[in-house]
């Protein structure tokens, strides 16, 4: 087997994605497949083909070098896994006619992909074009890169002094339909206190790790889960604990999604912990749509939720909105970016609804909604953010998403929220309490990250969290 043969052993799961786009059964991965690249290395090329009767589609590449051996096989997977995949998009593609706004990117980070031809002196325009000519995206989406990437350039450079923290609260009222996410109904509140007491023994040890690794805290994001979830006094101590341990962060978040999980008491512990960020999430401002996907409360709790966290003094509120969602028409969409607007939240993020494996949708076997009406959607969100005068900071994609499209984040100017772009492009070391938590070293040289996970089950989380503990020790020791 050649060294190319080799990197190529287990990049199917990237190759069904990309059939997928051009609606592909799963069944053309069955014994015999249909898709099998045919690899050619020579001493400077890797060349790749793929064919289908009538079809043929051919790519090929410098072999990467580096004199750090270590370095050169990261880069030669990386050039590998990319050649197979567009020279398979370019065989689907022709066979198809099909052209997928993002065109041969599959990755959740396509931003990426922008930075890097900026950082290797590329102009903005020029780097346009060359995800064109390239990955075959859409000049319209290439330019959306272009503007994301002016506006994440506005912020204090990430680096690897600096650490990110989250603080990961999986509790929520209900469980939404679309929900994959490490999170339980909070129920009868039993496991609250013994959640809690783990938690508050990981974040000391955290911060001790934060010290002794001589980094500073860049931003700091409580998530979940809905943190407000939490009864009042449980959620001040958290927020207590959290400024204690970790102060002096350039930006503090508290997801606040429900808005009937959000009292006056609560808003002024934020307050009180010097937190400026909050988000309240409507996803939809239609309440037939609000019971279809389980979030147990009416339009009208959102636009109490807002006036209240403004008579509070808060001043930077997100909001996130999903198109697509269940029965929804791109009126009703249409209804909720309206009512977003008569908000006036600092940073609005337009999501595309993506039906993950774990979700209520999917186990129902819920369809995507129509990629056409879902795009119209997505638009409307765009114009929308626009006119409230937001500029896009972050953009990702995910896997079963509607219309192949993106999850975009809108801020008015100085509102673009760091962590969320931290945690996207994956520029800072991440540290990550509570369970579901994921932390990350990264290795910017290598283009390498170290992952360190905290297990998803909160029982499990309780009684082990002497070992996530020590996964971080490890991680960042080294």
């Amino acid at each position: 087997m050649t060294e190319l043969e080799s990197y190529l052993e287990t990049i199917e799961p990237e190759l069904r994605v990309m059939t997928r786009l051009f609606g592909f059964p799963e069944s053309v991965w069955d014994e015999p497949k249909r898709f099998v690249p045919q690899a050619v290395e020579s001493d400077q090329t890797y060349r790749i083909t793929f064919t289908d009767g009538e079809y043929t589609a051919t790519r090929s590449v410098p072999v990467p070098d580096d004199p750090d051996e270590r370095i050169q096989t990261l880069h030669r997977k990386r050039a590998a896994r990319r050649l197979c995949k567009q020279t398979l998009y370019d065989l689907c593609r022709e066979m198809t006619g099909i052209h997928p706004p993002w065109g041969s990117m599959t990755g959740v980070r396509p931003t990426h992909l922008m930075l890097e031809a900026l950082a290797a002196g590329y102009t903005p325009e020029e780097a346009v074009q060359k995800l064109v000519r390239e990955f075959d995206v859409t000049p319209e989406r290439a330019e959306l890169l272009a503007e994301i990437a002016a506006e994440q350039q506005k912020l204090p450079p990430p680096g690897d002094r600096w650490m990110d923290v989250y603080i990961g609260i999986p509790f929520c009222t209900t469980r939404c339909a679309y929900c994959s996410f490490s999170s339980g109904e909070i129920g009868d509140g039993s496991l609250i206190a013994p959640y809690m007491a783990a938690l508050g023994k990981e974040m000391k040890a955290c911060a001790e790790i934060l010290r002794e690794s001589g980094r500073t805290l860049r931003a700091l994001y409580i998530g979940g889960g809905t943190p407000t979830a939490l009864p009042e006094d449980a959620f001040e101590e958290l927020l207590e604990s959290t400024v204690s341990l970790f102060p002096g962060a350039m930006e503090y978040t508290v997801e606040a999604g429900r808005p009937d999980t959000l009292t006056r008491r609560k808003l002024k512990a934020i307050r009180a912990a010097g937190i400026g960020r909050i988000s309240i999430n409507p996803q939809t401002m239609n309440d037939r749509t609000l019971e279809i996907i389980g979030r147990a409360h009416t339009a009208q709790q959102v636009r109490d939720a807002y006036g209240l966290a403004r008579e509070e003094g808060i001043g930077h509120i997100n909001m996130d909105v999903i198109a697509g969602l269940p029965g929804e028409t791109e009126k009703d969409f249409a209804y909720t970016m309206a009512e977003a607007k008569k908000l006036r939240p600092e940073s609005l993020t337009v999501h595309t609804l993506a039906i993950k494996r774990s979700s209520r949708m999917s186990l129902e076997n819920h369809p995507l909604p129509d990629g056409e009406m879902t795009a119209g959607m997505v638009e409307t969100g765009r114009e929308t953010a626009r006119s409230m005068g937001m500029k896009p900071y972050y953009l990702y994609r995910q896997k079963y998403m509607a219309g192949n499209l993106e999850n975009t984040g809108y801020a008015l100017p100085g509102h673009a929220c760091v962590y969320n772009v931290d945690i996207m492009e994956e520029t800072s070391h991440i540290l990550a309490m509570g369970a579901g938590g994921i932390s990350k070293r990264i290795w910017p040289e290598e283009g390498h990250i170290t992952r360190a996970p905290n297990v998803s089950n909160i029982e499990v989380y309780i009684s082990r969290v002497d070992d996530m503990i020590k996964r971080k020790e490890e991680m960042f020791r080294a």
